[in-house]
């Protein structure tokens, strides 16, 4: 009997041992796999310096513009509201307006002109259609020609484009 109890102990002891080789080698495997997928290639990595845009060649010939830095965000204070004309009938409007721009100097440029880019960006909505703006290919219109005209905008005033993106974070259309 106390044979059978020490051949049992030896098989428990064993079988524990193989877990522990097991876990251990999963531990091992799945960290290496990690450290491979979330390092990532150093070959291809450039230093740049925050807020200023790297040029990195394609295979083309050419250079393609990777713009870099920190992206920051400047909402409009109110949502615009307003009325468009359609075919069968005049719509209500609401659009919920965020500029993005690199950089704190181009932030600080925004926050300090916000009325004038609302009333670029109202003039440019004042123009819009009901029945384009039902559709997704109009809103990509309406959006692009508030980024140029912001620009533009902003180019007169500070000199420089400063925005980047005008982004609708909010669009109802009654």
């Amino acid at each position: 009997m106390a044979e059978e109890e020490l051949k049992m102990e030896e098989g428990g002891k064993r079988s524990k041992l193989i877990i522990i080789i097991i876990a251990v080698a999963v531990l091992i495997v799945g960290g290496g796999s990690a450290y491979y997928f979330l390092m990532g290639d150093d070959d291809n990595a450039m230093s740049v310096v925050a807020g200023e845009p790297a040029v990195q060649g394609n295979e083309g010939g050419g250079s393609a513009l990777v713009k870099t830095g920190t992206a920051m965000y400047v909402a409009m204070p109110r949502p615009f509201v307003f009325n468009v004309p359609g075919t069968n009938r005049d719509r209500l409007v609401e659009i919920k307006v965020q500029l993005m721009m690199r950089g704190s100097d181009n932030e600080e440029q925004a926050k300090m002109h916000i009325p004038l880019i609302e009333g670029t960006l109202l003039k440019i909505f004042s123009t819009a259609n009901a029945d384009d703006l039902a559709t997704e290919a109009g809103k990509i219109a309406i959006r692009d020609s508030a980024l140029k005209e912001v620009q533009k905008t902003m180019l007169d005033v500070s000199g420089n484009q400063t925005v980047e993106e005008v982004l609708f974070t909010g669009f109802v259309m009654q």
